[in-house]
């Protein structure tokens, strides 16, 4: 029986590990090719350490385990030339573009009034520009495919106030104007734009999490923000990735400019 996205060919950034490495074996398992992305480097402001060729080349072999084939390159979505370069040559490898998920992203952790401009700046680049970015280089060949799905991963910090996390919650309400934007602008061209809105999973970015605990005790009426309805604590990748692959599939061709949540009740509370 074939797979649910049986012969297409998915673009993911950020595919070295956590949540970008589950999209890329998930969608694999379903028949997909992988056209994977990382910037594969710290960042001088962000507090937890990032992704490195170790943890890429794992995600390259989890695909080629499947029987699919994987495109990897590295390259930082802030870049939107080096971006496309990667993106054109794993299509001329490929042969197509069908789904798009703009995974990448970084957050920080600390009150208003000690985000510096630096801080701003990073988390702005590849949160919001990034994804921009992500999206500009891929839909000439959606379009040229005849249509496709764009999944860009937002947050339960897109959709509601979350205390320590201005620059990282700004840009998750930003991507989901300009993927509702997108998603008028595209239908015509059969190109679905979706966002996805998990709380914490249980990748390495989350673990820098522990830094809100001096803040959160400090104020803890605002501990219950954090607080999932059903009792987990963080969701695995692979839930989330059960939902970028339904979006990604014809099983949700009528859906576009929703906003997903897969987040535990946590933005119901």
């Amino acid at each position: 029986m074939p797979g649910r996205v049986e012969g297409k060919v998915a673009f993911i950034t950020g595919a070295a590990r956590g949540q970008g490495r589950s999209h890329a074996i998930r969608l694999a398992e379903e028949g997909s090719d992988i056209i994977a992305v990382d910037v594969l480097e710290d960042y001088r402001t962000v507090r937890y350490a990032m992704s490195n060729r170790a943890d890429f080349d794992e995600t390259v072999s989890a695909v080629e385990a499947l029987g699919r084939r994987i495109v990897a390159a590295k390259a930082d979505v802030r870049d939107a030339a080096a971006l496309r370069a990667a993106l054109d040559a794993g299509v001329a490898e490929l042969g197509r573009l069908d789904i798009v998920c703009a995974n990448a992203g970084i957050y920080t952790v600390q009150p208003w009034d000690q985000v510096t401009p630096q801080v701003w700046q990073d988390t702005i680049d590849t949160n919001l520009t990034g994804v921009w970015n992500t999206m500009v280089v891929a839909l000439p060949h959606l379009i040229a495919a005849g249509g496709g799905s764009i999944i860009v991963t937002s947050s339960t910090a897109g959709l509601k106030g979350m205390p320590f996390l201005a620059p990282y919650v700004a840009t998750k309400h930003a991507v989901v104007g300009l993927c509702r934007s997108l998603a008028n602008e595209l239908a015509g061209q059969h190109i679905r734009v979706n966002t996805v809105h998990p709380a914490g999973v249980d990748t390495p970015m989350v673990a820098g999490l522990e830094t809100l605990e001096p803040f959160v005790s400090r104020s803890p009426e605002l501990g219950a923000i954090f607080t999932n309805g059903l009792p987990v604590t963080a969701l695995d990748p692979r839930d989330v990735s059960n939902a970028v692959l339904w979006l990604a599939s014809d099983e949700a061709r009528y859906v576009t400019g929703a906003a997903l949540t897969v987040d535990a009740g946590n933005t119901i509370r």
